[in-house]
């Protein structure tokens, strides 16, 4: 069973809070650190200052006897167990603070004259700060080695430490939760467009809406306008594919008016009906090709017109051989379309077909070319079209008494639009019957 994954908010949370507690883990040892370093530097110059205070108020006598004065600027000195302690050692003799009283406190006794001692050093699991301090002091013509020491409890220390440990992290901790949370709320407003393409798609889903309605932020319009595209192109598709059934239902209603019209003892009867069949077969393929398909053939062979429709004329003769009618071809022999030859024949086949149901006696087909622009032209002397604009929607028809499914001129509007063509239904001038006017250019 696969793990359902994560979602994108889910994810850049989990990532920034990692990153972040990184950081202050980082930041946080990072500052603990430098005010370790302060805070002990500090306490190295205070020592010192110390130490130097000490052998400002020292004295050696004549005799190497060491004297030191009652009272001393440091207060915490003349405090028994005050935390700072304070000797200064000449040979065996050596003078202690009051602070001292009572207590045995650890001074660091090994210092290089000229290089004062510091550091850490311990008694009964307590530890002090210690510095030692030793000169070369001048008595008559003698020198004599005098060490001052000062050592401090480092409780103060650990305790100052801590507070400020506890104070860091807990900013740290607060900063943390701070900023993830406004990261969350950024997040929120930041993804808020996808949620809303999202919330889009389901209402297509349901038929609420056709497509993806903006303004998206410019990071999303390629996805919301190639995702509006396909839908486009899905809907076509499926209108497609509804319009080819319709299509092909009314392409096989002439090969089966001709079959069901031509008498069984006719000498022609099996030419007839295999020449029928494939043609049914072929328009078959046609509407399915077409319904696979969008758009024209721009690279179609060029087709001579006049046997094409000469091969619809002969076929209708048979279907209104009852009526009598003429057809009429004014066609150059040489005149040409570029278009598939299954477009060709539908859209000629629907057009001619009609002229004739509506004809009273007479079908003209003409074609010329003006230089780019090729013109068709079917005229009948029918009563014509009254409405021109409502006969090329699909199953519209101008008489419900005149067989047929009303979707022949829908059929061939579909395919002038693909060749990006142009249909006029108009008044013969010649016939004063119905004119449908086809013009193409560069086909």
């Amino acid at each position: 069973m696969s793990r359902k994954p994560r979602s994108i908010n889910q994810r850049v949370i989990l990532a920034a809070a990692v990153l972040l507690l990184l950081f202050v883990i980082l930041t946080g040892a990072a500052l603990d650190k430098a005010f370790r370093e302060s805070a002990e530097t500090a306490r190295r110059e205070r020592l010192s200052a110390l130490a130097y205070l000490l052998m400002a108020a020292a004295e050696v006598d004549e005799q190497g006897v060491l004297h030191m004065p009652p009272q001393l600027a440091e207060p915490r000195l003349q405090l028994p167990g005050s935390g700072l302690y304070a000797r200064v050692q000449l040979g065996r003799t050596q003078w202690l603070s009051a602070s001292n009283t009572g207590r045995a406190i650890p001074f660091a006794d090994s210092a290089t004259p000229g290089q004062p001692w510091f550091g850490q050093v311990d008694m009964d699991h307590q530890r002090y700060w210690a510095l030692s301090m030793q000169v070369s002091w001048p008595v008559g013509v003698r020198r004599l080695p005098l060490l001052f020491s000062v050592s401090e409890d480092l409780r103060d220390f650990e305790r100052e430490l801590n507070t400020y440990r506890r104070t860091l992290w807990g900013w740290l901790a607060a900063s943390a939760v701070l900023l993830l949370l406004t990261q969350t709320v950024l997040l929120r407003w930041g993804l808020r467009p996808l949620r809303q393409v999202a919330r889009a798609l389901r209402r297509i889903e349901q038929g609420e809406d056709e497509q993806l309605d903006g303004p998206y932020p410019r990071e999303l319009q390629g996805l919301t306008r190639n995702l509006n595209t396909l839908l486009q192109r899905e809907r076509a598709q499926q209108q497609r594919y509804r319009h080819a059934l319709a299509d092909l239902a009314h392409s096989l209603k002439t090969p089966l008016a001709v079959l069901k019209g031509t008498p069984e003892d006719d000498a022609e009867f099996a030419h007839t009906v295999r020449e029928q069949c494939q043609r049914m077969e072929t328009l078959v393929g046609y509407q399915l090709q077409r319904a696979a398909t969008a758009g024209s053939a721009p690279f179609a062979a060029a087709r001579l017109l006049a046997p094409q429709v000469q091969r619809i004329t002969d076929t209708l003769s048979k279907v209104y051989r009852d009526r009598s009618l003429q057809f009429q071809q004014d066609i150059p022999p040489d005149f040409k379309l570029r278009l598939d030859e299954g477009d060709l024949l539908e859209l000629l086949g629907n057009l001619i077909d009609n002229a004739a149901k509506w004809a009273m006696h007479q079908v003209r087909i003409s074609a010329q070319r003006e230089g780019e622009r090729c013109t068709l032209s079917i005229e009948d002397d029918g009563p014509g079209i009254s409405d021109p604009s409502l006969m090329q929607q699909r199953g519209v028809r101008a008489d419900e008494a005149v067989p047929g499914h009303g979707i022949g001129l829908a059929i061939v509007n579909d395919i002038v639009n693909a060749y990006q063509g142009r249909l006029d239904i108009l008044r013969s001038d010649t016939l004063s019957g119905a004119c449908i006017r086809i013009q193409f250019n560069g086909v």
